[in-house]
């Protein structure tokens, strides 16, 4: 079977290949003797995030410290939220032509 690579190196693999696979996003992808070779990896989210801090070798205090941090942001964020929420919003006076096209009498046209 062929398969063509695109000039945005997107490479679309044959239905009847990926139907047999089942669902499936990721591939490992080697290239051995010449020949690339494409691997299914199934990846739960939190495996991809661990993946990504090993790989950028971020301990486990590099991402607590930036967990207090985003927390600690999100927090007054949260309560002005929630003030603005709960605030009533303000009555807005109509203009005498704003009532009068609202087929209103202003005491002008009275």
């Amino acid at each position: 079977m062929l398969a063509k690579l695109t000039s945005k190196n997107q490479l679309t693999l044959p239905k009847s290949v990926t139907e047999k696979l089942g669902p499936v996003q990721y591939f490992e992808v080697q290239l051995q003797a010449g020949q690339v070779l494409l691997t299914p990896v199934r990846i739960q989210r939190g495996d991809a995030v661990r993946a990504k801090l090993a790989e950028l070798e971020l301990g486990d205090e590099v991402v607590a410290q930036a967990i207090a941090f985003a927390t600690k942001a999100a927090r007054p964020a949260a309560k002005a939220a929630a003030k603005v929420a709960t605030k009533k919003p303000a009555r807005t006076a109509k203009s005498p032509a704003a009532k009068q096209a609202a087929g209103k009498k202003t005491r002008k046209s009275a």
